[in-house]
């Protein structure tokens, strides 16, 4: 079923009160259970933490979380989201003109901006590699991660990059399968998002004001997003070539999340869902992408233990006009959440 917002993730609200449903319908008890609607995940969740303040008495001691606002692998078994990157936003611009000048006129004498936030940019990242130069971006990876990575590259293969629409023969950055999942969940990355300042291919020979840059940078669970952001604030700072006009201003951020190790009965239970359900084991991973309020729950909820999944899926473009729900996934992921949560009410 397509459409935007279809499994990132419109349908989780229906999702969940169908399990709920399933669970009721066939005569079975169980305790309390919170149906928790974001409407703003995607600006940040910015009011969440009020409202989970402000209902504490309500809520009380939170002993299970399931968020269905993630992905999945492939469309054959039960995926288990166990972490999830962070992100830092930042714009950056480069002045080095009060108005255009001829470029006839003007270069060889003025700096050009954007050669400026290229040599800026060298400072943070490694052009060749796409490798980061910035320490405090990192974070030291669990070894329990790794083996998960290693374990899901085998069931994934050749899809953790295939599933990408490469222009012809355009490749991954990486050639080892594990190494490419490890790097899409567990290392820092930059991307450029968006520019301004630069006309289309329609602009004339001139030596523009400036360049203003929006950078975008993956972090993993683990970095501090204060810390990391005034680290990375501070190097393109610090002595502008030419003393040209530099300033760099940190628009967001959120912290990564890594989910406490499963109990015994869970990881029971995710398997034997995920057996019954789609007749394969179930498999455990990082996303890349970020959902904010998972390190908050993380932090306010330290006792709970955490079902992080979701429908989006290989080709399911999230945010894009091709994003699509998986209607016979999400039959079979709804039975397997019905049966994990009626498990945990069971074993407490």
């Amino acid at each position: 079923m397509y459409g935007r917002g279809g499994a990132d993730d419109g349908y989780a609200s229906f999702a969940a009160l169908t399990c709920v449903k399933a669970i009721q319908s066939q005569g079975l008890k169980h305790g309390r259970i919170i149906l928790l609607v974001d409407a703003c995940e995607e600006s940040g969740s910015p009011d969440l933490p009020f409202w989970i303040d402000r209902l504490a008495p309500q809520l009380g001691n939170i002993g299970f979380v399931i968020c269905l606002d993630s992905g999945c692998g492939n469309y054959e078994q039960f995926w288990l989201t166990t972490s999830l990157r962070g992100v830092l936003s930042f714009n950056l611009k480069v002045q080095v003109l009060d108005e255009g000048v001829h470029s006839g006129s003007g270069s060889g004498i003025i700096p050009d901006s954007f050669r400026i936030c290229r040599n800026l940019l060298d400072r943070i990242e490694d052009s060749n590699t796409g490798e980061l130069k910035v320490p405090e971006l990192f974070a030291d990876v669990p070894r329990k991660r790794v083996q998960e990575c290693s374990e899901s590259s085998e069931t994934l293969g050749e899809s953790i990059y295939k599933e990408f629409p490469f222009h012809g023969s355009t490749r991954p950055v990486l050639k080892e399968n594990s190494a490419l999942l490890l790097a899409k969940t567990w290392q820092p990355k930059l991307t450029i998002v968006g520019c301004e300042g630069i006309p289309d291919l329609k602009g004339g020979n001139v030596l523009r004001t400036h360049t203003t840059l929006k950078l975008s940078i993956r972090i993993p669970p683990g970095v501090d997003k204060e810390r990391a952001g005034k680290a990375v604030i501070d190097i393109l700072s610090h002595n502008p070539p030419y003393e040209t006009g530099v300033s760099v201003t940190m628009t967001a951020g959120a912290n990564g999340w890594s989910s406490p190790i499963l109990e015994n009965w869970l990881e029971d239970s995710v398997n034997h869902a995920s057996h019954a359900f789609y007749g394969k084991p179930s498999r455990s991973y990082g996303e890349g992408g970020t959902i904010p309020f998972m390190n908050m729950l993380g932090v306010k909820f330290p006792q709970a233990q955490f079902v992080i999944t979701g429908l989006l899926g290989p080709k399911s473009n999230a945010h894009g006009p091709n994003e699509f729900l998986h209607i016979d996934f999400a039959k079979n992921l709804n039975c397997a959440v019905s049966h994990i949560l009626y498990d945990y009410f069971n074993h407490h």
